[in-house]
Order: structure tokens, then sequence, then C-alpha cells
């Protein structure tokens, strides 16, 4: 990690939290509609790990506002979505928990818990076919690892040494859930230890997280097979913009709140690669600048044309297809 990089996701970090925001305060105006979950507290994980993953397939969980802007998708574009506007990068068809982008190699946002994890397997699959070596990456919560797919998907991945990274984002809750009662142990990636190599990391820590996906990356290009990462982190709202996060105490949250993963790297961005206050108010100034304009783009978008109802639905015949 260099000085420009350093800058480059300190602003993402900025960029997301402003953005998260700004949509639930849209949700409660009645401008973006359906389900909405916020990534508050959980943006130095969602930064680093899109950013350290550099080329490859990514296929993430649906409170993926932040990793799909790291991918490069424009806050415009993700915040018309969110309005269900045509100009969304799904053309308002998606919402929230759908942005999908494959010119970013971006297929995020997966209603289904764990859902997208098979469909990752296959991606890696077919990369290890076509002699890729960028590889793939699946991010997704510690509620997903209860799931029989989740399994499935390790066993399949290590039998086939596949160029696949899990990466598991664990704040300890599913929903309301806390794992305690759902798992018999806070580290799920004792699950995957017979199948793959597995790390654990501080997802609070940006930096340590970079590290640790790039390590992972450069272990599947080489052709070792699987590797599971699971960082641990905290998440500052409820499940949802309708949860109220009330079965979380005051202790828990300031607890949780003294990690703040974004005052944490500002204060490496001081320290270590001696950035004034002026360079990093320029910082905060462009994302709160960038997330007002994504609001009033999103705002002043049109709305889809009922016609697209019908477009996507049914699969299209190709030529090119082997049968």
């Amino acid at each position: 990690m260099n000085k420009l990089l350093a800058e480059e996701m300190y602003y993402l970090m900025v960029l997301g939290r402003a953005f998260e925001y700004a949509a639930k305060e849209n949700y409660m105006k009645g401008n973006v509609s359906g389900f909405l979950h916020l990534d508050i507290g959980q943006e130095g994980f969602s930064v680093a790990a899109i950013k350290a993953f550099e080329k490859g397939d990514i296929f993430s969980t649906y409170r993926e506002h932040i990793m799909a802007m790291a991918r490069g998708i424009e806050p415009k574009a993700v915040m018309a979505e969110l309005f269900g506007k045509a100009t969304g990068v799904s053309g308002g068809k998606g919402g929230s928990m759908h942005l999908f982008e494959p010119s970013r190699f971006f297929y995020g946002g997966d209603a289904i818990v764990g859902g997208h994890i098979p469909n990752a397997v296959g991606c890696a699959y077919a990369r290890d076919l076509q002699g890729s070596e960028d590889g793939v990456m699946v991010i997704f919560g510690d509620g997903t690892t209860n799931g029989g797919a989740f399994f499935e998907s390790l066993n399949i991945a290590a039998t086939h040494k596949l160029p696949l990274l899990f990466l598991c984002e664990n704040n300890e809750y599913a929903i309301g859930t806390n794992i305690k009662r759902a798992a018999p142990f806070r580290e799920q990636a004792k699950k995957a230890e017979p199948y793959m190599l597995t790390y654990e990391v501080d997802g609070m820590d940006a930096e340590a997280v970079y590290k640790t996906v790039r390590e992972a990356q450069k272990n599947i290009q080489e052709g070792h097979g699987p590797v599971f990462i699971e960082a641990f982190t905290c998440r500052y709202e409820g499940h949802s913009v309708s949860d109220s996060n009330a079965y979380r105490s005051t202790q828990e949250m300031n607890h949780c709140k003294a990690k703040d993963p974004i005052k944490r790297f500002k204060k490496e961005l001081q320290e270590k690669w001696l950035c004034s206050e002026d360079e990093i108010q320029t910082i905060e100034q462009k994302a709160q600048k960038t997330v007002e304009e994504a609001v009033e783009y999103a705002q002043n978008s049109p709305e889809p044309q009922p016609n697209v109802l019908f477009e996507n639905v049914f699969y299209e015949e190709r030529k090119n297809v082997v049968s």
C-alpha cells in the first residue's frame, strides 16, 4: 500500500458512510423503498477487501452499496438504483439488494442468504477451465456458514482446488440472532479448516484486511486452491432500517463504535502517510459533495418504463451456446 492508495481508500470509506446516511435519510422520506441494509461501521472492511482483490470476479452479500462503489460503480448509479430509477446500475429493477455490473465483474447482491456461494463456485470452476489466474472472491456473513450450501461449496472448491477466496464478514449477528445462539463457537473459520487454508483478521482494521486479502489472492493465483478469510467486524445499525437494533446493549454498541474503522484509518493517514489536516479535509469534502450530487441525480432521474418489466425475464436462445 502507498499514500495514493491509502488516500483513495479513505475517500471511499468516508464516501461510503456519507452515502449510507443519505440512503437512510431518503428511505425515511419515502424516496427509497423495499429493503435497505446499511454498512455503517463496516466501511473499512468493505473498501479494503474490494480494493485488495483488484482483478477477478466478486460475488457479495446484499449489504453491498460501499463494495459496489469501491469496485468502480458510480455513486450516482448506485443511488439511482436505490431510488428505483431507470439510470440505476440495475435499471431500477433491482434496488438496494441487487447491484449488478458485469463490466466491473461485480455480481453483488443476492437476496438469498448464501445463495450466491454456489454461483461463485461455478464461476471459479469456469475461470479455472479458462486458465484465468485472477480467481473469484465471494463475501458472506457469519449466519451463512450454518447453511448446507456453504459446506457443499467448501467441499467442491477444495476437492477441485478452485481459485476461490471465501471471505466471511463476522459481525456476530444473523439479522438479530447472536452467533452464540446459532453456532458452538465464535470463530467460523473453524468450519473451513478441514478443507483449506484459513486466516483471521480484524475487520475494523482496513490495512490489515487489505494485506490479508492480497496474500490470499496471491495464494489462489498460484494454484494452491481455495482460501478462507474470517474478518471480525461490527455494524452500527440494525440488520436493516426496519430493525431497531434494540437487542444490543448500550455497552456493546459503545465498545463497537470505539473501533471505528474510519477514525482508525484517518490516524494512519496522519501518522504513517503524513497527510495534513487540509489534505484530509479536502478528501472528506469531496466525498460529501459526491453524495449530494448522487442524491440530486437520483431525484431527477426518470422512472423505468413499464415495458422493461418484461425484459430479461425469460432466457433468450443464443446461437453460440453449446447444447
